[in-house]
C-alpha cells in the first residue's frame, strides 16, 4: 500500500510539473504573438504616413519621380509582406528608401521648410523610435520563448504539444549602412 501512494505522489509531480511548463509555453508563446501584433500597429501607421509624405514632396520635386516610386513600390512591398522573415526584408527596403527620400529633401530648402512636410517627417521618425522599440521587445520575446522550449524537460514537452521556434526580426548590414544618394 506504501508504494502505491508513493508511485501516486511520484506521478501527481510530473503531472503538476508537466501542467506548469506546458502553462509557461503557452505565455512565452502569447507574449510572442502580442509583441508580433505591437509591430504591426507601428507598421501599419508608418505605411499610412507614407503616402501624405511622398504626396508632399511631389509638389516640390515632381523630376524626381523614380524615388518617389521606389518609395511607394517599397510601402507596398512590406504591406503585403506575410511571415518575419518577409516582414524583415521588406522593413529593410522601406527604411533605405524612406532615407533616399530624406536625403532628396536636403536638396529642397521650400520643402524643408513646409510644415506639413515637417510635421510628416516628425510623426514618421516618431514612428520610427516606435518600431524600434517594438522590434526589440518582440526579439526579446522571442529569445525568451525560443529558450523556454529549449531547455530540458520543457523540449520534450515542447515537441510533443507542437511549439515551434519563432524567427527574429532582423536588420541586414546593408539596412544599417548610411544611404549614399548621388545627384
Amino acid at each position: 500500500m506504501g508504494w502505491g501512494w508513493a508511485v501516486l505522489g511520484i506521478v501527481a509531480l510530473i503531472a503538476v510539473a508537466a501542467i506548469g511548463i506546458y502553462n509557461r509555453l503557452v505565455t512565452l508563446r502569447n507574449r510572442v504573438d502580442n509583441a508580433w501584433s505591437q509591430i504591426d500597429v507601428q507598421l501599419r501607421r508608418r505605411y499610412d504616413l507614407i503616402p501624405n509624405l511622398v504626396e508632399t514632396v511631389k509638389g516640390y520635386a515632381a523630376h524626381e519621380k523614380a524615388t518617389l516610386d521606389s518609395v511607394i513600390q517599397a510601402r507596398n512591398s512590406a504591406m503585403s509582406a506575410q511571415t518575419v522573415a518577409q516582414h524583415s526584408e521588406a522593413e529593410n527596403a522601406l527604411t533605405g528608401t524612406l532615407k533616399s527620400l530624406f536625403a532628396l529633401a536636403e536638396n529642397y530648402p521650400d520643402l524643408k521648410a513646409n510644415q506639413n512636410f515637417l510635421m510628416l517627417q516628425e510623426e514618421l521618425a516618431g514612428t520610427e523610435s516606435k518600431i524600434a522599440f517594438a522590434r526589440q521587445f518582440y526579439n526579446d520575446s522571442v529569445m525568451s520563448y525560443n529558450t523556454g522550449q529549449q531547455v530540458f524537460p520543457a523540449s520534450v514537452l515542447a515537441g510533443m504539444f507542437g511549439f515551434t521556434t519563432r524567427d527574429y526580426f532582423e536588420i541586414e548590414e546593408e539596412a544599417k549602412q548610411p544611404v549614399q544618394v548621388q545627384f
